[in-house]
């Protein structure tokens, strides 16, 4: 139970860095930090204490097997989640460019 409740603190400290930071690289890093903790969220409900890897053998006992499906969509998760950081980071240096700052406060320029 403590680490859910760790994993939830976690994805609080994103949440705090998404949404009352001024600064664009501390949103994405927050962003990121959210990510992360929802995949140690997933892979911490398909761990058993005591399980096995989920490898297939020639016995056919699949009791205390470590659930895979949560690894597989955490697996996918990194992946979507670097393409989507990449994302924000090239867009964090366009607007860099154009306009000079990456405080969100001062990109008036943006605006029609």
């Amino acid at each position: 139970m403590t680490l859910y409740i760790l994993c939830l603190f976690l994805f609080c400290i994103g949440l705090y860095g998404v949404l009352r930071k001024r600064n664009i690289v501390k949103i994405i890093i927050g962003f990121s930090i959210m990510g992360y903790a929802m995949n140690l969220f997933f892979v911490m409900m398909g761990y058993r204490m005591k399980g096995r890897a989920p490898i297939s053998s020639l016995d056919q006992n699949v009791f205390n097997m470590v659930d895979p499906l949560p690894q597989e969509l955490v697996h996918t998760s990194i992946v979507i989640g670097l393409g989507l950081t990449a994302l924000l980071i090239a867009i964090a240096i366009k607007i860099f460019e154009k306009c000079g700052t990456f405080d969100i406060t001062k990109l008036r320029k943006l605006k029609g």
